[in-house]
């Protein structure tokens, strides 16, 4: 296909649907009838290789564009009741992991998010850890341990903590380097004070640093995105993401007036591509649509975990967890009112009672399937087809042939016989494709979902 003919068949799809970063989104969970017991849920399990996510649900202040759950500050003695709540969690959840068949407990990988991990003072993220170490059953300085962080939050005694108990990736939220364009997202911050918080980062020696940074800022030219972008290369990240600006209902910016669509999309578009092949040009590999790494930067990645086929332990009250039938997690809100409601209830929750998953979906094999291809297909490697044969039988094109000519058809689909991956331009494209491969009965949970 022609560059002109993709140009021309892609323009006729909104390249920012949405993004997705996990399959299905929260918002087609449902409470689940009968409050299964984890205990039977993750019974016969495989249990070599999970992953441990800890959620954190505190910023100092909620940036305009994010819909993330989480809260603006904490009362005296919220934080020390969310960690025994924590606690709590991860007693039950140890005690039901061990109680199954399966094979022993072993955890691969680890993060903590939120929210704002730290957030938490530095006493208060040693317990985070003692927490994940001693309860949920962690080895944090023997696995790769990824943290989420905001500039005013990187403070070194926080960040020294960080080092010690094993931290190996620190993401540090930036957005942008232009100060006018920080306000314009909702996210004030002054350059010096991002500046102080990076040589923080490295004076700590955690040995992988990322910078987030968004386009599609309200102003915000190729000029000034360039601007950005060498300010953070400046800094020699290991890791650079490259969002692009969603404005989400319930958000500070969602309750601005809507721009036009196309042009907003035209823009960020154009932003994408000068940033991509800027950091192309500076020697960063692209692994995403979002996600650029240095050649050279430190492995990452579990070398026993697949996020397609392996499970992952969610704590917290934003936390997901997955098995190979179930993913499940507590309520989900954006208004703050509701995630104060929600944080308060987990907080006052007994133990016995984290024994049990509260809102779920269940995973068929239809979608089983449907999640490998998405989480494959979205990384620039692509996915090995004998990969997908092996684990369900067939071949992908034989399970989503009208998905995969639709993507073909628009130039965004390099199709061999070993190896299905995006092109460049499926990969610019990647929000389209992610929701392109949602299921009918997904999209009609997610369109049915009652904001809040």
């Amino acid at each position: 296909m022609t560059a002109t003919t993709t140009a021309e068949t892609s323009s006729t799809v909104t390249p920012y649907e949405s993004y997705v970063y996990a399959y299905p989104h929260k918002t087609a969970y449902r409470p689940l009838p009968g409050r299964p017991e984890l205990r039977r849920l993750w019974a016969d399990q495989p249990k070599h290789a999970l992953s441990l996510y800890v959620h954190v649900p505190f910023c100092e202040v909620r940036c305009g564009f994010c819909n993330l759950f989480t809260r603006i500050g904490a009362p005296q003695g919220l934080t020390g009741a969310y960690l025994d709540a924590l606690e709590r969690q991860a007693d039950a959840v140890r005690e039901a992991l061990d109680g199954t068949g399966g094979g022993p407990v072993r955890f691969a990988t680890a993060a903590f998010g939120g929210g704002t991990p730290t957030f938490l003072t530095a006493s208060e993220l040693e317990r985070l850890c003692d927490i994940a170490e001693k309860s949920a059953g962690a080895d944090l300085r023997s696995v790769p341990l990824s943290v989420e962080a905001s500039p005013s939050t990187a403070t070194a005694d926080r960040l020294a903590v960080l080092a010690d108990r094993g931290a190996t990736r620190l993401s540090l939220g930036v957005q942008s380097f232009v100060p006018e364009e920080a306000r314009t997202a909702v996210r004030p911050q002054k350059r010096a004070d991002v500046e102080a918080a990076l040589s923080r980062v490295r004076d700590a020696g955690i040995p992988v640093l990322n910078i987030d940074l968004i386009y599609g800022i309200d102003g915000q030219t190729e000029d000034s995105w360039r601007y950005s972008l060498d300010a953070a290369l400046a800094w020699r990240p290991e890791e650079l993401y490259l969002y692009p600006l969603y404005v989400r209902p319930l958000t500070g910016l969602g309750r601005r007036p809507e721009e036009p669509r196309a042009a907003w999309d035209e823009q960020r578009l154009r932003l994408y591509r000068a940033g991509r092949d800027h950091l192309l040009a500076a020697g960063y590999e692209q692994v995403s649509m979002r996600m650029f790494r240095r050649p050279d930067a430190p492995s990452e990645g579990a070398d026993d975990h697949a996020c397609q086929t392996d499970g992952m332990v969610g704590l917290g009250c934003g936390a997901r967890s997955y098995t190979s039938e179930l993913h499940y997690s507590f309520d989900y809100a954006v208004d703050m009112r509701e995630i104060r409601t929600i944080v308060d209830a987990y907080v006052a929750r007994p133990g016995a009672d984290f024994a049990r998953a509260d809102h779920g979906r269940w995973i068929d094999a239809g979608e089983a399937r449907r999640r490998h291809l998405l989480q494959s297909l979205l990384q620039a490697a692509g996915m090995p087809v004998a990969e997908y044969r092996e684990r369900f039988g067939g071949g992908p094109w034989k399970d989503f042939p009208a998905e995969l000519a639709a993507f073909a058809a628009r130039g965004w689909l390099d199709d061999g016989a070993d190896l299905l991956r995006l092109t460049p331009e499926g990969l610019a494209h990647s929000d389209a494709v992610g929701p392109a491969l949602f299921s009918a009965e997904v999209r009609a949970a997610m369109a049915a979902y009652e904001r809040k």
